[in-house]
């Protein structure tokens, strides 16, 4: 059995950070709580140059009796997860200065990193719910770290729906356990074909649940909007990008891993999703009026997208590299939008932004990019993301999900451009007022960054590709 605790380092180095960091924080004064951000970003940069070294001298394994796997997609997971989690460090910075819980604040996303990253290498039934439960429960308190009317709404709303959905997440496992006699993938793809269809398919339905609850996918995708509003902008930013880091690899590696050879067809379950999420997300967006809120039906929209790689899991060699990327390049402009927000606190609706190319034109000009971005214009990230998406739909035999895509693409179109069109025009008010340099600098990097990934594609997605261990 492989023991190797040194390939668990980013996780060991995220929980490590927040052991400390909450040590720490029971003695340090207020107004050096800083300290537990500044350790906070030093485990994220400790887990990206461990990662980076794995990948550069091919540490590939399976550790624990391969309950936890590293290979090109937890790879990939960790240095889009830890990139991530350092930009919201970063973004939270000024926001939670001086509050009386910041190194709490600092802790709990550490926590929950590292549950991220559980799920991402999880090769194992009970490794997958325990990586949930370290990533959702650290984040139902973020969400309502401000103590507000509405923070507080929000929280309730997410741990209902989380502790539903996880519920039902761990009848799934038991039901999978029972069917296949073990909680191993490589163990499961052996036991689940000769197993009894309606077993599986509950079983399977039930764990996806937990899965898309965590994607914020159709039809478990309620909390988002409320908990988005709700929440703080930086926390806002996290619950809208990390959680779906952990839970579409998740469902990714299970799906490839455990169930390439069971007869339930989940590749239809998940194409319609897919098509149903994107809809109902573009839909819903149309015509909000709160940037927080059309952010988030933005994201739902998101997640049909990345959903499409996952339909066809097991029918093309493309779904793979096109989900690590379109996840990366969504996680970086995604971030950068909500940058932008939290920026400008003041500016809550649309109207609010009227000015701002006059004002600020730094970030109206990333604002320009990430909306632009989010909806597929070349050269962003999120455009090539979206085509290997869309080509792995295609060879996957889905090319109606694709021609869905496509459509909604164009739909998407409208209400981005209706945050647009005040930036542009004329106008005079306390919306220029920006929070702080390191902020705006968060917003700068995270643009760039979105840019810079979609120009150095043909470099990147290589690294995407690789053969999943079980």
């Amino acid at each position: 059995m492989n023991e190797n605790v040194a390939a668990l380092l980013p996780e060991t180095a995220l929980v490590a950070a927040a052991v400390c960091g909450l040590l720490a924080g029971s003695w340090l004064p207020r107004r050096r709580q800083w300290a537990v951000a500044v350790l906070a970003a030093a485990a994220c940069v400790t887990g990206l140059v461990a990662t980076s070294v794995t990948m550069a001298t091919g540490g590939e394994q399976t550790v624990f009796s391969r309950t936890f796997a590293v290979d090109t997609a937890t790879d990939a997971g960790r240095l889009t997860v830890l990139a991530a989690l350092l930009l919201i460090v970063t973004l939270s910075a000024e926001s939670v200065r001086g509050h009386k819980r910041e190194s709490e604040f600092y802790v709990l996303l550490l926590l929950t990193g590292a549950g991220t990253l559980v799920l991402v290498g999880a090769n194992d039934l009970l490794t997958l719910f325990a990586g949930y439960l370290l990533a959702s429960l650290p984040g139902y308190v973020l969400a309502a770290f401000a103590k507000d009317a509405p923070g507080t709404e929000a929280a309730l709303k997410y741990y209902l729906f989380g502790a539903l959905l996880g519920t039902t997440m761990l009848a799934g496992v038991a039901l999978l356990y029972g069917a296949g006699g073990a909680t191993l993938y490589r163990h499961l793809r052996i036991g689940l074909p000769t197993a009894g269809y309606g077993l599986v398919a509950v079983g399977l339905v039930a764990v996806l649940a937990g899965l898309l609850f965590k994607a914020g996918a159709v039809p478990a995708h309620f909390w988002v909007p409320d908990v988005t509003e709700g929440a703080t902008a930086p926390v806002a930013a996290y619950v809208t990008t990390l959680p779906k880091i952990g839970g579409l690899i998740a469902g990714f590696r299970l799906l490839h891993q455990a169930l390439p050879l069971s007869d339930v067809n989940w590749p239809l379950l998940l194409a319609v999703l897919a098509a149903v999420s994107m809809t109902w997300g573009n839909l819903a967006a149309f015509f909000q009026a709160s940037v927080k809120r059309l952010l988030a039906y933005s994201t739902i929209s998101q997640v049909g997208y990345l959903l499409m790689a996952l339909a066809v899991a097991t029918r093309t060699d493309l779904a793979q590299r096109a989900l690590l990327f379109y996840l990366a390049a969504y996680a970086l402009t995604n971030i950068g939008a909500f940058a932008v927000v939290t920026a400008l606190p003041r500016a809550r609706s649309l109207a609010d932004y009227r000015g701002l190319a006059r004002h600020r034109p730094g970030l109206a000009a990333v604002l320009l990019v990430c909306l632009l971005g989010l909806v597929g214009t070349p050269p962003t990230g999120v455009f090539l993301g979206k085509l290997e998406v869309f080509s792995a739909a295609v060879d996957g035999g889905y090319s109606w999900l694709a021609a869905v895509a496509v459509a909604n693409t164009v739909a998407s179109l409208f209400y981005y451009l209706r945050w647009l069109a005040p930036v542009v025009r004329p106008g005079e008010s306390h919306r220029a007022a920006v929070l702080g340099p390191l902020t705006t600098g968060t917003a700068y990097t995270a643009g760039t960054a979105s840019l810079l990934l979609g120009l150095a594609g043909g470099a990147v997605l290589p690294l995407a590709t690789g053969p999943l261990l079980g």
